[in-house]
């Protein structure tokens, strides 16, 4: 996942995008295959990183370590390091994080209804 040059003209439009518009600003945060999946889980309590792999079986690992990453910098999940033999890392929501589970179960809703609609024009 590289970084957009700061002085291309897609990095204003996304920067003024983001600015004006807070959905657009929480679809790049939580927006992705993975995020809302990770979050998912982590709803319901804390998850080592072999677990949500278990979950999420077709996610490869370097996956998963990017979307954990970029879910810890935007202040959704925290990453606890335990000082133990063999080494022990757990991950949960933050907060903020935490204040995702109704909206995630509101656009479930709205998929399942949007799924129903696409499935019955196509058939």
């Amino acid at each position: 996942m590289g970084k957009i040059k700061e002085t291309s003209t897609h990095f204003s439009n996304k920067e003024a995008l983001e600015n004006d518009c807070h959905e657009v600003y929480a679809s790049n945060i939580i927006g992705g295959q993975w995020s809302i999946a990770i979050c998912c889980y982590l709803i319901a309590g804390k998850h080592r990183f072999g677990e949500l792999k278990k979950r999420l079986p077709n996610i490869t690992e370097r996956m998963l370590t990017l979307q954990l990453r970029k879910l810890e910098e935007n202040k959704i999940v925290k990453r606890t390091v335990y000082a133990q033999v063999p080494p022990k890392v757990e991950y949960e929501l933050t907060e903020i994080g935490l204040e995702l589970g109704p909206i995630i179960k509101e656009l479930g809703k709205w998929g399942e209804k949007h799924k129903v609609v696409c499935d019955s024009t196509t058939t």
